[in-house]
C-alpha cells in the first residue's frame, strides 16, 4: 500500500466511536508515543508549537469524567440529568482521554511580536489545536483504537486545572476519549462532493 493510500485509509477509518471499553489493542506506551509524535510533527502557525497535551489512563481518566459529572450536575436540570450522566459514564468506561490545550503565553507572545497579525493568532491557535486533535485521533484509529472527541470546556476547566496542576496559561480546547472498540461506528451519510468542492483551471 502506498503512503497516499495509507493516509486516505486512516482518514476513512477515523470515526466517532462511542461504544468503547478499557481493552486497548495497543499498549499505553504506544498511545503515548502516538501522541508525542503528533505533538512533534503536526504543523502550527509560525511554527509556534503552542499545543500542549495531557494523556490520562485508568483511574486518572475516570477522575476526569467524575469531574464532568460533578460540574454538569450543577447546571443541568435534575429532571434531565440522568441522560447526561449516562453519556458521561459511557466516556468513563473507555480506557483513557487525551486533553488538548493551547498555550496562551505563546499566542500572546506572537501577537506582540507580529502586531499586524495580532487578531489572527487566536484563530490560528484553534487551527493548530484542531490539526493536533485530528492527527492523534486518526493515528489512534489506524492502530485499531476507537475514539470520540468531546468539548466540555470551559465547564470543567477549573477542576481539570487544579486536579492535574495545569498552568494557568494553558487553555483547554478538547477531550479525546479513547479505548477498545465494543461496537463500531454507525453508517455515515455524505453530502454530494459537487456541492462542497469547486475546481478551476484544471
Amino acid at each position: 500500500m502506498s503512503n497516499l493510500q495509507t493516509l486516505q485509509q486512516a482518514a476513512e477509518t477515523r470515526r466517532s466511536v462511542y461504544a468503547l471499553n478499557k481493552n486497548l489493542p495497543v499498549s499505553g506506551e504506544q498511545v503515548v508515543q502516538i501522541v508525542e509524535h503528533a505533538v512533534k510533527h503536526t504543523p502550527s502557525a509560525f511554527n509556534s508549537q503552542s499545543a500542549r497535551v495531557v494523556v490520562l489512563f485508568g483511574s486518572e481518566h475516570e477522575k476526569l469524567w467524575d469531574i464532568a459529572i460533578s460540574e454538569l450536575r450543577k447546571i443541568v436540570p435534575a429532571e434531565n440529568f440522568q441522560a447526561t450522566e449516562d453519556k458521561l459514564n459511557m466516556f468513563k468506561a473507555a480506557a483513557g482521554s487525551v486533553l488538548f490545550f493551547e498555550d496562551q503565553d505563546v499566542v500572546k507572545g506572537l501577537q506582540e511580536k507580529f502586531a499586524l497579525y495580532a487578531d489572527n493568532f487566536p484563530i490560528w491557535s484553534e487551527h493548530t489545536s484542531a490539526m493536533h486533535q485530528y492527527v492523534v485521533w486518526s493515528t489512534l484509529a489506524a492502530a485499531g483504537v476507537g475514539g470520540n472527541l468531546q468539548h466540555y470546556n470551559p465547564v470543567i476547566d477549573a477542576q481539570v486545572a487544579s486536579t492535574w496542576n495545569i498552568p494557568s496559561h494553558w487553555k483547554l480546547r478538547a477531550q479525546l476519549v479513547f479505548g477498545g472498540i465494543s461496537a463500531p461506528a454507525g453508517e455515515k451519510a455524505f453530502a454530494p462532493l459537487q456541492e462542497r468542492v469547486k475546481v478551476h483551471g484544471l
